[in-house]
């Protein structure tokens, strides 16, 4: 809704007081300043100004002049908890100029580019999450006040969800009012998980969504006692949280789907340009897990060898090969369907505005170069030894936040998807996984403590 007057028409049959100007910092958490409705053209036309060096990743220092958070229109979005409030995304600007270190406005310099050659990226993301609460000595555990929720494989169960189901029919119901499509919702894996599934749109859109999910969801679990977290693992011996991203590219002119080739000798439904794309993603997979697996908490989820059935469950549900497959769930990348894929890597824990600058980046990239992803591989290769899978030549995602950021930094095509944020991002990265080895964990009080 790009019509000023008819927004301002809007905002007066939903009887909306205030404007909530959202953006989101390097990590992709929401940030915000509320202004009354009758500061519209304000918000619009200069934006709502901050101190940039009060946010991590914004590219200033005390110093800085103001940074001005301008509201996309057409991201209008009434706030399901507080309904005399619409939220809008926001783009960042500085000295009246796009503020490059602006996570919304760099995915969009990227889509830009994609659209500049032809496509436009139309992309679903699943966010899982968990329902938590926290005792008096600041542990956490599942969220399950019928005390039902124990199953070692909880997964669709019934019982499992039931005491969930307010929260979740909440979540959904809101969703549907806004127009997104929610389809389906379920118990995940783990004890206390969950996960809503709304409908695909382009990346920019999926990204503003994300955002708000997290925002909707935490403020809808508070109603139910509990505490949401979108950290992805929380429980060391249960699933840990994705964000799997659900993808293909379309034509910009007409909107097909130029990943689909019903003739497709390999059966799976891709094109040659799919392919390619496919090739990209895998040939710089091991930077883009810099940006889609950003935290040191992302890498107890990401496991090799005997990770991966190390959960209760029995499965960790988290390949971390960089290969792809047919509709199997041990791949990096599963083709779910003719000309639809799914990364099953992307953390729940990530910027989703980088992560997918960064993914379509690489898979431009596959394009541009004709990069080949080679065979899929159709087997478990959770059956598969480690050294058969090396010995097959598919590459290892990093173990750690500090082998992934090696990785981005010496990538040129992962860290040109972030523009002038990647230096910044990267020093963050850094710090962040030497700051985590200066503790002291319970795990090496308890092992270490009378151990002579």
């Amino acid at each position: 809704m790009n019509d000023r007057n008819a927004l301002r028409k809007r905002l007066e049959q939903d009887k909306i007081e205030f404007i909530l100007v959202q953006f989101v910092d390097i990590h992709g958490a929401a940030k915000g300043k509320m202004v009354p409705v009758s500061c519209l053209d304000d918000a619009l036309d200069v934006g709502a100004g901050f101190a940039g060096a009060a946010m991590w990743g914004i590219g200033q220092g005390p110093d800085g002049h103001d940074v001005m958070a301008r509201i996309d229109p057409a991201t209008c979005t009434p706030l399901a908890w507080m309904p005399n409030t619409a939220r809008f995304a926001s783009n960042l600007f500085v000295d009246n100029q796009p503020h490059l270190f602006c996570s919304r406005t760099n995915l969009q310099r990227v889509l830009n580019e994609a659209k500049a050659k032809g496509y436009v990226f139309n992309v679903g993301m699943e966010p899982e999450h968990f329902l938590v609460t926290r005792g008096a000595d600041g542990s956490i555990r599942p969220w399950d006040p019928v005390g039902v929720d124990t199953l070692a494989k909880p997964c669709y169960d019934y019982r499992s969800m039931s005491a969930a189901m307010g929260y979740l029919q909440d979540v959904t119901t809101a969703l549907n009012q806004l127009g997104w499509g929610a389809y389906q919702v379920d118990h995940e894996d783990a004890n206390g998980q969950y996960e809503v599934n709304f409908n695909y749109a382009d990346a920019l859109v999926t990204a503003d969504r994300v955002t708000f999910f997290r925002m909707l969801s935490t403020e809808i679990a508070k109603k139910y006692g509990a505490i949401v977290t979108h950290m992805p693992k929380p429980f060391s011996d249960r699933t840990g949280s994705g964000l799997h991203v659900h993808f293909h590219l379309a034509d910009a002119e007409s909107g097909k789907n130029v990943c689909l080739d019903h003739a497709d000798p390999r059966g799976l439904g891709l094109s040659k340009l799919a392919y390619h794309f496919l090739g990209g993603v895998i040939h710089h997979a091991r930077a883009i897990c810099a940006v889609t697996s950003p935290t040191v908490n992302c890498y107890k989820r990401l496991q090799v060898g005997a990770g991966l059935t190390s959960s209760r469950s029995g499965f960790n549900w988290t390949p971390a090969f960089a290969s792809y497959g047919d509709n199997n769930r041990t791949q990096m990348i599963r083709v779910a369907g003719p000309g639809h894929c799914e990364d099953r890597t992307v953390s729940a824990g990530c910027n989703p505005y980088l992560a997918l600058a960064a993914f379509l980046a690489a898979g431009l990239d596959g394009i541009e170069n004709k990069l080949e992803p080679g065979e899929p591989n159709l087997g478990n290769l959770y059956q598969r030894t480690l050294a058969d899978i090396r010995d097959s030549g598919i590459k290892l995602l990093p173990q750690s936040l500090n082998e992934a950021v090696e990785e981005l930094r010496n990538d040129a095509v992962v860290k040109s998807a972030l523009g002038v944020i990647a230096d910044d991002f990267i020093d963050l990265k850094s710090r962040e996984w030497q700051s985590y080895h200066k503790q002291v964990s319970a795990w090496e009080v308890e092992q270490y403590l009378t151990s002579l």
